[in-house]
């Protein structure tokens, strides 16, 4: 009888596992976001709204603290959905720069859109990166994917983050509050513009943000090639003209445990319904772009919805 009691407690305890983690065709899965000033928790929320509608599976969006931070809790089982930058998912699969050790039991689910690297000022004399030196300049908070595209940024202009400017490390939300207060002269924000932090600070203050010129920008891809020329318009925040930046691509990772059949759902409830999602950041989804990862092999969830589309990507 204590054996048939204790094989029940523990199958009751294994199921209790596999439910709090990814389930079947109606499992329950945690997606770990940005900060609420950020693109990653605006949009997040809403395609797992939508997920959640559209499918059998539940998709709960959580704020998260960045890209390394929500790779961490997906490792540690807390979460089983990420939103990440392409460069800094690509260094967590390889063990490289933020990371110590590989974190292997990642896939990708699907790009989204791109990330630019906007370097925010209200200092209209701050024209070029080479301006930033000996400045107060926001670049991310300490670790985050943020600081080392900050750090490759002011590389390309033989800047160093540690000796070159006064570094702070904050977070979008706190570097527009220190750019209204004077406390720092400009700060380095990685997300899909617009971006709220930047969109409220430009509400009561002129908004200028920093361009990258051409040869800078090729000497940046040659030592990096995860980056890609981008231009932010003009009226996305009302600045005096286009600003020509570099961009980095914003991507949906899984843990590898997840079911195919949980992944197929997040991949066809966003894609199947582009024009019902309430976000403008739907405009810029499209399945070519969404395929287009190399550095992380898909899940296979995920691979069998491009598939049915029409492309092949790659699969461990």
């Amino acid at each position: 009888m204590k054996k048939k009691l204790a094989l029940a407690l523990a199958l009751v305890m294994t199921m209790s596992v596999v439910l709090a983690g990814c389930g079947g065709k109606g499992g329950k899965l945690t997606f770990t976001t940005g900060g609420e000033s950020g693109t990653y928790y605006g949009f997040g929320t809403n395609l797992a709204g939508q997920i959640s509608d559209k499918t059998k599976t539940t998709v709960t969006a959580i704020v998260g603290k960045g890209s390394k931070a929500n790779i961490e809790l997906m490792d540690l089982g807390d979460a089983q959905l990420g939103f990440v930058q392409s460069d800094v998912m690509a260094y967590a699969y390889n063990g490289e720069r933020l990371f110590e050790k590989k974190i292997s039991g990642i896939s990708t689910v699907a790009a989204l859109y791109m990330e630019q690297v906007q370097i925010v000022t209200l200092d209209p004399t701050i024209k070029s990166v080479a301006d930033l030196k000996g400045k107060n300049v926001s670049v991310g908070e300490s670790g985050s994917g943020v600081y080392f595209n900050a750090v490759d940024v002011l590389n390309a202009y033989d800047l160093d983050v540690e000796k070159d400017i006064k570094p702070t490390y904050q977070g979008f939300g706190d570097s527009a509050d220190a750019l209204q207060d004077g406390k720092i002269d400009a700060a380095f924000v990685v997300a899909g513009a617009p971006t709220t932090a930047v969109t409220s600070l430009g509400a009561s203050r002129d908004v200028y943000l920093v361009s990258l010129d051409d040869a800078h920008i090729e000497k940046l891809i040659a030592a990096s090639p995860y980056y890609s020329k981008n231009v932010i318009a003009k009226d996305v925040y009302s600045t005096p003209e286009d600003v020509t930046t570099v961009a980095v691509g914003a991507v949906i990772i899984a843990r590898d445990d997840c079911t195919d059949d949980d992944i197929y759902n997040v991949v066809s409830g966003i894609f199947d319904s582009i024009d019902t999602l309430g976000h403008d950041k739907k405009n810029e989804l499209n399945l070519d772009f969404a395929a287009s990862i190399t550095a992380v092999p898909y899940h296979p969830g995920a691979a069998k919805y491009f598939t049915e589309k029409g492309y092949t990507v790659p699969t461990k």
